[in-house]
C-alpha cells in the first residue's frame, strides 16, 4: 500500500427519501421502541442510493479524474474521500494529509477576513501558527488578491474566493489533493497558474483528484477517469476513451431508435462517380493494426481501417516538422443514418490537443444519408507544422440530421454540438513521431511551441 494514495473498496451510499414528513417521525420513533418490535423491521421510506459499489485506487503522483452527468455522485464521492461524509457501505483508506476544495465556501467563515480564515484552514490542516506564518507569504502572493487579503471574505467576489481558497490547499503541502470543479471560476491567467501548480504538486508525489465538466481539462491534465452514471461505475481507464463514453451517454436521451430513410446514397458513389475507389484507397497491408483497439460505438458503426502515410502514399510512423501526413479511415455503417460528419485530433505526449478538424470545418462534399451496410472511407491530409515529439491521433464518426445540417452557420458551436450524434470512436491510435527538418534545412526548430502558425513578420528601422 506504499505507493498507494487513496483506496476505495466496494463505497455506497443510501439516503432514505420520506414522501411526508411524518414518515420521517414514524422512522425517529420506530427506532425508540423496545428490542421486541425492533427485530421486526420497518421502513417510513424509500432508498435512494447516490452510489453503489465504488471501487478504485489512485497512485502516489498520479492524476484521476471522476466525470458523470449532473447527479450521478460525483460530489458525493469526493466528499466521502474527503471525511466531511460517512459511507453507507465500504471501506475509504487515505494515506497522508487531505487538501480538499470541494466548494467556494468550503471551509471559509464569511465574517473573517482573509488572513485569518487562512490561518483557520491551516489549523483544520494540522499546522500550528508558526507553520502557518511560514506558509502565509506563499500563499498571499499565490492567491495575489492584494489588500483584500484583511478583509472579511463575504466582501469577496466568486474569483477572488477561489484564488484564496485554491492558494491555501496547493501551498500547504497535501499529499492528496482534491478539487470539486473550483477551477472553472477565475480568469485565463489565474487558471494557467493552478495548472502549473497542479503540474508541481504532482511532480512532488502528490497525488491529484479532480472532479470537472470541462472535458478538455480532463483529457490534458488526467491519466485515468472514472465515469460514474447514475451512481454506478461505467468505466475506468484513459481519459480519452472515458471522455468518449461520456459523450455516448450525455446524447442517448438525443437518440432513442435508428434514423429510417426512404433512399440511401453511399458515400463512394458521392465522393466518385467513376465507383472505381479501389484504384485511390490504400491497400489492406497499409492499414495498422486495430483488433486491440476499443471502438466506443453506439453500435451504428464501426471502424473497419485506419492508415497514416506519407506524401508518397507509404505507411510512416517518422515524419519531418512540415512534412504532409494522410490519415485514411473507413467506417462500416450498420444503420441508416444522416449526413455523416468525419474527423482527427491529434493529442502530444502530455494529452494536449494539438490538432481537431472534421468535415464540417473543412467544408466537405458529404451524402445527405448513408444507407446501412455502406462504406464511409475519409482521408484527411494535414501538415505536420508542429513541435517534435511524439503523438497519438483519434478518428471518429459522427452524423447530423439534414436539416441541422442546412442550417449549422446558424448555430453557435455549443448548439452544433448538441445536435451532433456521435457514432464510433478509436482513440489512442499511433503513435506517430514529428523530428527535425533535415531535407535541405538546417536541423533546427521551425518555432517554439504546440504550432507553427501562419503569419509573418517585418522590420523597419527609424
Amino acid at each position: 500500500m506504499s505507493d498507494i494514495a487513496i483506496s476505495v473498496r466496494n463505497v455506497s451510499k443510501m439516503y432514505p427519501l420520506y414522501t411526508d414528513p411524518k414518515d420521517r417521525l414514524k422512522q425517529s420513533l420506530w427506532y425508540a421502541l423496545p428490542q421486541f418490535f425492533r427485530d421486526q423491521p420497518r421502513r417510513f421510506y424509500r432508498e435512494f442510493w447516490a452510489l453503489r459499489n465504488i471501487s478504485f485506487e489512485v497512485k502516489r503522483g498520479e492524476t484521476v479524474g471522476i466525470i458523470g452527468r449532473n447527479g450521478s455522485g460525483k460530489s458525493t464521492l469526493l466528499q466521502i474521500i474527503a471525511g466531511t461524509l460517512a459511507p453507507s457501505s465500504g471501506e475509504v483508506q487515505v494515506n497522508g494529509r487531505v487538501a480538499a476544495l470541494l466548494e467556494l465556501s468550503s471551509g471559509f467563515n464569511p465574517q473573517f477576513t482573509g488572513r485569518e480564515n487562512v490561518y483557520l484552514n491551516g489549523a483544520i490542516l494540522g499546522f500550528n501558527r508558526e507553520e502557518m506564518n511560514e506558509r502565509f507569504d506563499q500563499i498571499a502572493a499565490f492567491a495575489d488578491i492584494g489588500e483584500f487579503i484583511d478583509q472579511p471574505v463575504k466582501l469577496y467576489s466568486s474569483g477572488m474566493f477561489v484564488r484564496l481558497a485554491f492558494a491555501v490547499q496547493a501551498c500547504v503541502e497535501p499529499d492528496v489533493l482534491i478539487i470539486d470543479e473550483a477551477l472553472a471560476v477565475g480568469d485565463i491567467f489565474f487558471r494557467q497558474k493552478c495548472y502549473r501548480r497542479l503540474e508541481a504538486l504532482r511532480d512532488q508525489g502528490v497525488s491529484i483528484l479532480l472532479v470537472s465538466h470541462s472535458m478538455i481539462d480532463v483529457e490534458q491534465f488526467c491519466q485515468q477517469v472514472l465515469l460514474l452514471e447514475q451512481g454506478t461505475p461505467l468505466f475506468q481507464g484513459g481519459a480519452s476513451e472515458a471522455v468518449k463514453r461520456y459523450y455516448l451517454i450525455q446524447q442517448k436521451d438525443q437518440v432513442k431508435r435508428p434514423v429510417k430513410q426512404r433512399q440511401s446514397v453511399a458515400f463512394n458513389e458521392l465522393a466518385n462517380p467513376s465507383n472505381n475507389q479501389d484504384e485511390v484507397w490504400l491497400p489492406k497491408d497499409a492499414y495498422l493494426n486495430i483488433s486491440k483497439v476499443d471502438q466506443i460505438s453506439n453500435g451504428w458503426a464501426h471502424c473497419i481501417g485506419v492508415a497514416i502515410c506519407n506524401a508518397q502514399g507509404q505507411p510512416c510512423r517518422v515524419f519531418q516538422q512540415g512534412e504532409p501526413a494522410s490519415f485514411f479511415y473507413e467506417f462500416e455503417v450498420l444503420q441508416d443514418i444522416e449526413v455523416p460528419i468525419g474527423g482527427l485530433v491529434i493529442q502530444n505526449d502530455k494529452g494536449v490537443i494539438v490538432h481537431g478538424k472534421n468535415t464540417l470545418q473543412y467544408e466537405t462534399e458529404v451524402p445527405s444519408q448513408v444507407g446501412q451496410g455502406c462504406r464511409l472511407r475519409f482521408r484527411q491530409d494535414i501538415t505536420l507544422d508542429i513541435a517534435i515529439g511524439e503523438y497519438s491521433f483519434t478518428v471518429g464518426l459522427a452524423m447530423i440530421s439534414r436539416y441541422d445540417y442546412e442550417y449549422r452557420k446558424e448555430y453557435s458551436q455549443a448548439d452544433l454540438n448538441t445536435k451532433t450524434i456521435r457514432l464510433c470512436h478509436l482513440p489512442g491510435l499511433g503513435p506517430f513521431t514529428v523530428t527535425l527538418q533535415r531535407n535541405g534545412h538546417s536541423p533546427q526548430l521551425t518555432h517554439h511551441g504546440i504550432a507553427n502558425l501562419p503569419g509573418k513578420c517585418q522590420v523597419v528601422v527609424v
